[in-house]
């Protein structure tokens, strides 16, 4: 069973496969207030802007961090 889980923050829904996660690290090193896997949730999609979130999402290089816009 697929291990997905998704942070919405009104404007996009950030979406996190576990299984696809090859912990490269990208995500904590570009935007610490947003990934902390210490943390639970791990994902605080509060403390970036939606811009920043899309241009981290671009360089994961698992692709186990995607996003969707949300309708308005």
């Amino acid at each position: 069973m697929e291990n997905i889980k998704e942070y919405p923050n009104g404007e996009i829904s950030v979406v996190w496969k576990a299984e696809l996660c090859q912990h490269a690290g990208i995500c904590v090193k570009m935007l610490p207030k947003v990934y902390n896997p210490k943390a639970r949730p791990w994902i605080t999609v509060e403390n970036a802007t939606t811009a920043e979130l899309k241009e981290q999402i671009s360089k994961c290089p698992s692709g186990a961090l995607t996003y969707y816009e949300l309708k308005a």
